[in-house]
Protein backbone atom coordinates (compact mmCIF):
# COMPACT_ATOMS: atom_id res chain seq x y z
CA UNK A 1 0.00 0.00 0.00
CA UNK A 2 1.32 3.46 -0.92
CA UNK A 3 2.56 5.34 2.13
CA UNK A 4 3.67 8.84 1.07
CA UNK A 5 4.80 9.77 4.58
CA UNK A 6 7.08 6.72 4.78
CA UNK A 7 8.50 7.55 1.35
CA UNK A 8 9.09 11.15 2.39
CA UNK A 9 10.84 10.10 5.62
CA UNK A 10 13.35 8.08 3.60
CA UNK A 11 14.08 11.07 1.35
CA UNK A 12 14.11 14.03 3.78
CA UNK A 13 17.55 14.52 5.39
CA UNK A 14 16.30 16.53 8.39
CA UNK A 15 12.54 17.13 8.84
CA UNK A 16 13.16 19.17 11.98
CA UNK A 17 15.10 21.76 9.98
CA UNK A 18 13.42 21.68 6.56
CA UNK A 19 10.60 19.23 5.85
CA UNK A 20 10.10 20.15 2.17
CA UNK A 21 12.90 18.02 0.60
CA UNK A 22 11.42 14.73 -0.58
CA UNK A 23 7.79 15.86 -0.33
CA UNK A 24 7.36 16.39 -4.06
CA UNK A 25 8.87 13.01 -4.87
CA UNK A 26 6.57 11.39 -2.28
CA UNK A 27 3.52 13.06 -3.83
CA UNK A 28 2.83 15.19 -0.77
CA UNK A 29 2.89 18.51 -2.62
CA UNK A 30 0.06 17.55 -4.96
CA UNK A 31 -3.10 19.43 -3.86
CA UNK A 32 -5.35 17.14 -1.79
CA UNK A 33 -8.88 16.46 -3.08
CA UNK A 34 -10.64 17.59 0.10
CA UNK A 35 -10.12 18.76 3.67
CA UNK A 36 -10.49 15.21 5.02
CA UNK A 37 -7.44 14.11 3.04
CA UNK A 38 -5.48 17.11 4.32
CA UNK A 39 -6.48 16.30 7.89
CA UNK A 40 -5.53 12.62 7.53
CA UNK A 41 -2.03 13.38 6.28
CA UNK A 42 -1.55 16.24 8.75
CA UNK A 43 -2.33 13.92 11.67
CA UNK A 44 0.04 11.29 10.27
CA UNK A 45 2.90 13.73 9.78
CA UNK A 46 2.67 14.91 13.37
CA UNK A 47 2.21 11.45 14.88
CA UNK A 48 5.19 10.00 13.05
CA UNK A 49 7.62 12.89 13.45
CA UNK A 50 6.55 14.34 16.79
CA UNK A 51 6.77 17.78 15.16
CA UNK A 52 3.65 19.93 14.97
CA UNK A 53 5.64 22.39 12.89
CA UNK A 54 6.08 19.87 10.06
CA UNK A 55 2.30 19.53 9.81
CA UNK A 56 2.02 23.32 9.93
CA UNK A 57 4.42 23.74 6.99
CA UNK A 58 2.72 21.07 4.87
CA UNK A 59 -0.87 21.75 5.95
CA UNK A 60 -0.47 25.51 5.57
CA UNK A 61 0.37 25.08 1.88
CA UNK A 62 -2.58 22.78 1.33
CA UNK A 63 -5.24 24.70 3.26
CA UNK A 64 -4.22 28.18 2.10
CA UNK A 65 -4.16 27.15 -1.54
CA UNK A 66 -7.44 25.24 -1.36
CA UNK A 67 -9.36 28.00 0.41
CA UNK A 68 -8.09 31.18 -1.22
CA UNK A 69 -7.68 29.94 -4.77
CA UNK A 70 -11.32 28.90 -4.57
CA UNK A 71 -12.02 32.64 -4.94
CA UNK A 72 -9.60 33.00 -7.83
CA UNK A 73 -10.20 33.17 -11.55
CA UNK A 74 -8.95 30.59 -14.07
CA UNK A 75 -5.70 32.45 -14.70
CA UNK A 76 -4.90 32.73 -10.98
CA UNK A 77 -5.62 29.07 -10.35
CA UNK A 78 -3.48 28.07 -13.33
CA UNK A 79 -0.57 30.17 -12.07
CA UNK A 80 -0.67 29.39 -8.36
CA UNK A 81 -2.23 25.94 -7.80
CA UNK A 82 0.33 23.66 -6.20
CA UNK A 83 2.69 26.49 -5.33
CA UNK A 84 3.34 27.58 -1.73
CA UNK A 85 1.13 30.47 -0.65
CA UNK A 86 0.89 32.25 2.70
CA UNK A 87 -1.77 34.62 4.00
CA UNK A 88 -1.24 37.99 5.72
CA UNK A 89 -4.17 39.30 7.75
CA UNK A 90 -2.78 40.07 11.24
CA UNK A 91 -0.92 43.27 12.01
CA UNK A 92 1.53 44.16 14.79
CA UNK A 93 -0.12 44.77 18.19
CA UNK A 94 -3.72 44.50 16.91
CA UNK A 95 -4.07 40.93 15.61
CA UNK A 96 -6.85 40.36 13.07
CA UNK A 97 -9.57 42.68 14.40
CA UNK A 98 -11.08 44.32 11.29
CA UNK A 99 -11.71 47.64 13.05
CA UNK A 100 -8.03 47.95 13.97
CA UNK A 101 -6.23 46.88 10.79
CA UNK A 102 -4.60 49.70 8.84
CA UNK A 103 -2.83 48.29 5.73
CA UNK A 104 -4.28 49.97 2.63
CA UNK A 105 -4.46 49.39 -1.10
CA UNK A 106 -4.99 52.43 -3.34
CA UNK A 107 -6.28 51.98 -6.89
CA UNK A 108 -4.03 53.22 -9.66
CA UNK A 109 -4.34 53.30 -13.43
CA UNK A 110 -2.64 49.92 -13.74
CA UNK A 111 -3.45 48.14 -10.48
CA UNK A 112 -3.07 48.85 -6.76
CA UNK A 113 -0.40 50.29 -4.47
CA UNK A 114 -0.18 48.60 -1.05
CA UNK A 115 1.22 50.15 2.13
CA UNK A 116 1.30 48.75 5.66
CA UNK A 117 2.72 46.03 7.89
CA UNK A 118 1.58 42.46 8.50
CA UNK A 119 2.65 40.20 11.36
CA UNK A 120 2.79 36.48 12.19
CA UNK A 121 2.68 35.46 8.52
CA UNK A 122 2.93 31.68 8.86
CA UNK A 123 5.20 30.07 6.23
CA UNK A 124 5.72 33.53 4.71
CA UNK A 125 9.50 33.15 4.30
CA UNK A 126 9.08 30.05 2.11
CA UNK A 127 6.01 31.17 0.14
CA UNK A 128 6.12 32.02 -3.57
CA UNK A 129 3.38 34.59 -2.95
CA UNK A 130 1.41 36.00 -0.05
CA UNK A 131 -2.32 36.73 0.00
CA UNK A 132 -2.40 40.21 1.56
CA UNK A 133 -5.54 41.75 3.05
CA UNK A 134 -5.80 45.52 2.78
CA UNK A 135 -8.42 48.25 3.08
CA UNK A 136 -9.63 49.40 -0.34
CA UNK A 137 -12.48 51.69 0.70
CA UNK A 138 -14.49 52.90 3.70
CA UNK A 139 -18.21 52.21 3.46
CA UNK A 140 -20.34 54.40 5.78
CA UNK A 141 -17.49 54.44 8.28
CA UNK A 142 -16.82 50.71 7.93
CA UNK A 143 -13.55 49.45 6.47
CA UNK A 144 -13.92 47.31 3.35
CA UNK A 145 -11.16 44.82 2.62
CA UNK A 146 -9.82 43.25 -0.53
CA UNK A 147 -7.25 40.48 -0.98
CA UNK A 148 -4.26 40.51 -3.33
CA UNK A 149 -1.85 37.80 -4.46
CA UNK A 150 1.54 39.47 -3.95
CA UNK A 151 4.59 37.55 -5.29
CA UNK A 152 7.42 37.39 -2.78
CA UNK A 153 9.80 39.20 -5.16
CA UNK A 154 7.52 42.23 -5.59
CA UNK A 155 9.22 45.63 -5.38
CA UNK A 156 8.28 47.35 -2.13
CA UNK A 157 7.72 44.05 -0.26
CA UNK A 158 10.12 43.33 2.60
CA UNK A 159 10.12 40.08 4.58
CA UNK A 160 11.89 39.96 7.96
CA UNK A 161 11.98 37.53 10.88
CA UNK A 162 9.10 37.68 13.34
CA UNK A 163 10.66 37.94 16.81
CA UNK A 164 9.23 36.46 19.96
CA UNK A 165 7.67 33.23 18.67
CA UNK A 166 9.88 30.16 18.49
CA UNK A 167 7.42 27.30 18.79
CA UNK A 168 6.20 25.05 16.01
CA UNK A 169 9.62 24.71 14.39
CA UNK A 170 10.43 24.20 11.55
CA UNK A 171 7.42 26.33 10.60
CA UNK A 172 8.55 29.95 10.24
CA UNK A 173 6.72 33.22 10.69
CA UNK A 174 7.61 36.60 9.31
CA UNK A 175 6.89 40.31 9.47
CA UNK A 176 5.77 41.79 6.17
CA UNK A 177 6.35 45.45 5.28
CA UNK A 178 4.69 46.91 2.19
CA UNK A 179 6.00 50.29 1.04
CA UNK A 180 4.47 51.59 -2.18
CA UNK A 181 4.22 47.97 -3.29
CA UNK A 182 2.51 48.02 -6.67
CA UNK A 183 0.61 45.02 -8.00
CA UNK A 184 -1.35 44.73 -11.26
CA UNK A 185 -5.13 44.44 -11.48
CA UNK A 186 -4.67 40.70 -12.02
CA UNK A 187 -3.43 40.40 -8.41
CA UNK A 188 -6.90 41.15 -7.01
CA UNK A 189 -8.35 37.94 -5.58
CA UNK A 190 -12.14 37.72 -5.67
CA UNK A 191 -14.42 40.72 -5.44
CA UNK A 192 -13.33 44.15 -4.25
CA UNK A 193 -14.35 45.11 -0.73
CA UNK A 194 -15.71 41.80 0.56
CA UNK A 195 -12.56 39.80 1.31
CA UNK A 196 -12.74 39.95 5.11
CA UNK A 197 -16.27 38.57 5.36
CA UNK A 198 -15.99 36.07 2.50
CA UNK A 199 -12.40 34.88 2.94
CA UNK A 200 -10.81 35.82 6.25
CA UNK A 201 -13.60 34.89 8.66
CA UNK A 202 -14.23 31.42 7.19
CA UNK A 203 -10.48 30.79 6.98
CA UNK A 204 -10.09 31.08 10.75
CA UNK A 205 -12.59 28.26 11.26
CA UNK A 206 -11.12 26.18 8.43
CA UNK A 207 -7.67 26.49 10.00
CA UNK A 208 -9.05 25.47 13.36
CA UNK A 209 -11.07 22.56 11.98
CA UNK A 210 -8.21 21.08 9.98
CA UNK A 211 -5.81 22.02 12.76
CA UNK A 212 -7.53 19.53 15.06
CA UNK A 213 -5.82 16.83 12.98
CA UNK A 214 -2.39 18.17 13.90
CA UNK A 215 -3.41 18.25 17.55
CA UNK A 216 -4.67 14.68 17.29
CA UNK A 217 -1.38 13.52 15.76
CA UNK A 218 0.55 15.23 18.57
CA UNK A 219 -1.60 13.57 21.24
CA UNK A 220 -1.19 10.16 19.61
CA UNK A 221 2.56 10.66 19.33
CA UNK A 222 2.77 11.51 23.03
CA UNK A 223 0.67 8.49 24.00
CA UNK A 224 3.01 6.35 21.90
CA UNK A 225 5.89 7.45 24.13
CA UNK A 226 4.27 5.50 26.98
CA UNK A 227 5.29 2.24 25.28
CA UNK A 228 7.71 0.23 27.39
CA UNK A 229 7.52 2.59 30.36
CA UNK A 230 6.40 1.52 33.85
CA UNK A 231 2.68 1.98 34.36
CA UNK A 232 2.75 4.00 37.59
CA UNK A 233 -0.66 5.57 37.00
CA UNK A 234 -2.49 3.30 34.54
CA UNK A 235 -5.93 4.74 35.23
CA UNK A 236 -4.71 8.28 34.51
CA UNK A 237 -3.03 7.12 31.32
CA UNK A 238 -6.15 5.20 30.34
CA UNK A 239 -8.24 8.33 30.80
CA UNK A 240 -5.91 10.16 28.41
CA UNK A 241 -6.32 7.41 25.81
CA UNK A 242 -10.10 7.51 26.19
CA UNK A 243 -10.33 11.29 25.94
CA UNK A 244 -8.07 11.24 22.88
CA UNK A 245 -10.48 8.79 21.21
CA UNK A 246 -13.32 11.24 21.87
CA UNK A 247 -11.18 14.05 20.45
CA UNK A 248 -10.49 11.98 17.31
CA UNK A 249 -14.21 11.42 16.72
CA UNK A 250 -14.94 15.13 17.12
CA UNK A 251 -12.06 16.11 14.83
CA UNK A 252 -13.35 13.82 12.09
CA UNK A 253 -16.85 15.26 12.44
CA UNK A 254 -15.85 18.92 12.01
CA UNK A 255 -13.71 18.16 8.96
CA UNK A 256 -16.49 16.04 7.42
CA UNK A 257 -18.92 18.94 7.97
CA UNK A 258 -16.41 21.27 6.31
CA UNK A 259 -16.24 19.09 3.18
CA UNK A 260 -20.03 18.71 3.11
CA UNK A 261 -20.54 22.48 3.27
CA UNK A 262 -22.37 22.06 6.58
CA UNK A 263 -19.81 23.67 8.88
CA UNK A 264 -21.12 26.76 10.67
CA UNK A 265 -18.98 29.63 11.93
CA UNK A 266 -19.01 29.52 15.71
CA UNK A 267 -19.55 25.74 15.78
CA UNK A 268 -19.72 24.60 19.40
CA UNK A 269 -18.03 21.27 18.61
CA UNK A 270 -14.89 23.03 17.36
CA UNK A 271 -14.79 25.23 20.47
CA UNK A 272 -15.29 22.14 22.62
CA UNK A 273 -12.42 20.30 20.94
CA UNK A 274 -10.03 23.08 21.91
CA UNK A 275 -11.23 22.86 25.52
CA UNK A 276 -10.84 19.07 25.44
CA UNK A 277 -7.35 19.27 23.97
CA UNK A 278 -6.30 21.69 26.72
CA UNK A 279 -7.64 19.23 29.31
CA UNK A 280 -5.78 16.29 27.75
CA UNK A 281 -2.49 18.22 27.66
CA UNK A 282 -2.95 19.13 31.34
CA UNK A 283 -3.45 15.43 32.14
CA UNK A 284 -0.41 14.46 30.07
CA UNK A 285 2.03 16.79 31.82
CA UNK A 286 2.36 14.79 35.08
CA UNK A 287 2.60 11.35 33.43
CA UNK A 288 4.36 11.87 30.10
CA UNK A 289 8.10 11.07 29.82
CA UNK A 290 10.69 13.87 29.41
CA UNK A 291 10.86 13.12 25.67
CA UNK A 292 7.34 14.58 25.36
CA UNK A 293 8.28 18.04 26.66
CA UNK A 294 8.86 19.59 23.23
CA UNK A 295 5.64 18.45 21.64
CA UNK A 296 3.60 19.35 24.73
CA UNK A 297 5.12 22.85 24.62
CA UNK A 298 4.12 23.12 20.97
CA UNK A 299 0.60 21.99 21.83
CA UNK A 300 0.38 24.68 24.50
CA UNK A 301 1.58 27.29 22.01
CA UNK A 302 -0.96 26.17 19.42
CA UNK A 303 -3.84 26.12 21.87
CA UNK A 304 -2.98 29.64 23.04
CA UNK A 305 -3.01 31.21 19.57
CA UNK A 306 -5.89 33.70 19.23
CA UNK A 307 -6.88 32.98 22.80
CA UNK A 308 -8.94 36.19 23.08
CA UNK A 309 -11.32 35.51 20.17
CA UNK A 310 -11.80 31.94 21.28
CA UNK A 311 -12.60 32.97 24.85
CA UNK A 312 -15.13 35.37 23.38
CA UNK A 313 -16.69 32.46 21.50
CA UNK A 314 -16.98 30.40 24.69
CA UNK A 315 -18.52 33.40 26.44
CA UNK A 316 -21.04 33.72 23.61
CA UNK A 317 -21.94 30.01 23.88
CA UNK A 318 -22.43 30.36 27.63
CA UNK A 319 -24.57 33.48 27.20
CA UNK A 320 -26.74 31.75 24.61
CA UNK A 321 -27.21 28.76 26.89
CA UNK A 322 -28.27 31.07 29.72
CA UNK A 323 -30.84 32.77 27.52
CA UNK A 324 -32.19 29.45 26.32
CA UNK A 325 -32.81 28.30 29.87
Amino acid sequence: MNDPIATWLTLCPDPATDPIPGMREAGLLTPCPDYAAIAHIKAGLTERTGLLGVASVWGGRQVTGRHFLGFGNDAQRAEWTGRPLAVAISEPDVGTHPKLLTARAVKTATGYTLDGRKAWVTNGPSADAIVVFAITAPDAGRKRYSAFIVPNNSAGLTITDMPGFHALRPSKHCLLTLTACHVPDSALLGETGSAYERMALPFRDIEDAVGTAGTLGALRHTIGLFAGLPMDRPADQGAIVALTAVFAAGARSVVAALDAGQFRTGDATLAGLRVLATEIVARLRPVAPPAATGILDDLDATLNIARGPRMARLTHLGTEASRAS
